[in-house]
């Protein structure tokens, strides 16, 4: 009897080594494709940034009277508008889609990203990017980290967080027309809050969709490219509200 217990003990341990190794691959390759995206983006951005041409297609300067600012052109706005597109696309649309396509899709909207971006390069110092980017990748990386390793539930705090992103989104849609510096602030600083607690909310619940969805290697493989958006979209909302406060323009 004791024998038995012994083994029933060794196959439980086996069946969580198996388990945990399996989540720490699976957590490994969503964090290489957010990676990847977040280079690619960069790179994107640095040579759109970088190449006349390019830029003068995607902007045209327009005199204010506090100097030139930059404004999209009509390639400009197709740049800008189609990752929100693919974003939908890939959300409702990635079960249809075979791996190699919804990857390719991936990468085409992080490319995209990057290109939209190029701007900042322009009207922010290089300085204060590379600044706001390490303070946005230490943020991230604690709150992925609480996120990975807490044993409290965070369901219930990630819908109060949508809730309050859709309050920022209908806010930053009203300043628009407003253009009030205190509402662009208070804005700026929810934006943050939000963006670092869905950071741990979507680490949780990649690890959640992974144990769900078991061995199915197939829509495993799916579930890392959604779960790798996520996690780049906070990290991109992160930097960029930051840099409303951390950034020094040109």
């Amino acid at each position: 009897m004791a024998d038995f217990d012994n083994r029933l003990m060794r196959g439980q341990a086996a069946t969580t080594d198996t388990v945990d190794a399996g989540l720490r691959a699976h957590m490994l390759r969503v964090y290489n494709y957010m990676v990847g995206a977040l280079a690619l983006t960069g790179a994107v951005a640095y040579g759109v940034a970088n190449t006349p041409a390019l830029l003068n297609l995607m902007y045209h300067t327009v005199m204010t009277s506090g100097g030139g600012a930059l404004q999209p052109t009509m390639l400009g706005w197709v740049v800008m508008l189609s990752p929100i597109a693919l974003v939908f696309f890939l959300s409702f649309r990635i079960m249809q889609m075979s791996e190699a396509t919804a990857q390719a899709t991936f990468w085409i909207y992080a490319a995209l990203v990057g290109a939209s971006l190029a701007s900042i390069l322009i009207v922010y110092t290089g300085a204060s990017v590379a600044m706001t980017f390490f303070v946005t990748a230490g943020t991230f990386g604690a709150m992925s980290l609480y996120g990975y390793t807490t044993k409290r539930d965070l369901t219930g705090f990630g819908n109060f967080l949508f809730m309050g992103l859709i309050g920022v989104l209908l806010a930053s849609l009203a300043n628009m027309f407003f253009k009030s510096p205190a509402i662009n602030f208070v804005v700026s600083i929810l934006g943050v809050l939000i963006f670092t607690g869905l950071t741990a909310w979507d680490t949780q619940k990649i690890k959640n969709t992974y144990y769900m969805v078991g061995g199915d290697t197939a829509v495993a493989g799916k579930a890392a490219i959604m779960g790798a958006l996520a996690l780049y979209l906070d990290f991109l909302n992160i930097f960029l509200f930051l840099l409303r406060f951390m950034g020094n323009r040109r």
